[in-house]
């Protein structure tokens, strides 16, 4: 069984959003040779509405989703939705990789932190939301980024090393080479725009300004709780679903 946490301060909350679900989703064919990895189910629901179930319930009041493989079918989905207001950037002609893709949306997430979002992002939530976690840990003083971290012990359906290691006040640093580090980024976050100060022009990855915020000190992680689901194959769909059945006995 799960349980809720107490409401954080609405003046803490970010409220906008990017969701990254513009990927092709390789690993999961066959089932993305027909339908966007955004839009498998699991649970009887497509991936983006168990995140933007999350990211409405968390306060979030506009989302920005980028499109590029099947993005007819992604876009007339997430519009549907009544909550949140849902903004679509459009990667067809381009695809512009995780930081390029926020840098072109940066416009319609305006100045404040914003919650990042991975379209396949998902796990069973433990005693406090994940998102209020974050929003609770949220240090703009001292954060360009807070990530939301996995231990890779107990995570169902990974089988990777682990992305980082975490220090006494959550400040970030990278898995040696040759190493097993203890926490995977679980595919969501908060975000400052800052972090986007003096980017490349084009597709370029996330993990570049990670890098960079590692170096000066301001890549923080926070815990999560509950346990991930690593939704990465098809077979990891079933391992997820009965992973869901299990907790909710």
């Amino acid at each position: 069984m799960s349980f809720q946490s107490a409401p954080v301060s609405t003046a803490s909350r970010p409220r906008s959003a990017m969701v990254l679900a513009a990927g092709l989703g390789k690993r999961m064919r066959p089932i993305t040779a027909t339908t966007p990895k955004p839009l498998v189910e699991v649970a009887g629901r497509a991936l983006v509405d168990h995140g933007l179930d999350r990211l409405a319930a968390a306060g979030v009041e506009r989302a920005v989703v980028n499109v590029h493989y099947l993005a007819d079918l992604v876009e007339v989905h997430v519009k549907k939705r009544a909550a949140p207001a849902i903004l679509v950037s459009d990667e067809r002609a381009k695809l512009l990789d995780t930081g390029g893709g926020i840098a072109k949306a940066l416009p319609e997430l305006g100045s404040e932190p914003f919650y990042l979002w991975n379209s396949d992002s998902f796990w069973i939530e433990g005693y406090r939301r994940n998102l209020d976690i974050l929003a609770e840990t949220w240090d703009a003083d001292a954060m360009d980024a807070l990530l939301l971290l996995s231990p890779t012990v107990g995570a169902i359906g990974y089988s990777g090393k682990g992305d980082f290691l975490m220090d006494t006040v959550g400040r970030l640093s990278r898995r040696p080479e040759g190493h097993v580090a203890p926490f995977a980024y679980a595919g969501a976050a908060i975000i400052h725009p800052r972090l986007f100060a003096d980017v490349p022009a084009g597709p370029f990855s996330l993990n570049l300004l990670f890098d960079r915020a590692i170096e000066a000190g301001r890549l923080h992680g926070a815990r999560m709780g509950g346990v991930w689901l690593h939704v990465g194959t098809p077979a990891a769909i079933r391992e997820a679903e009965e992973a869901i059945r299990d907790s909710s006995v």
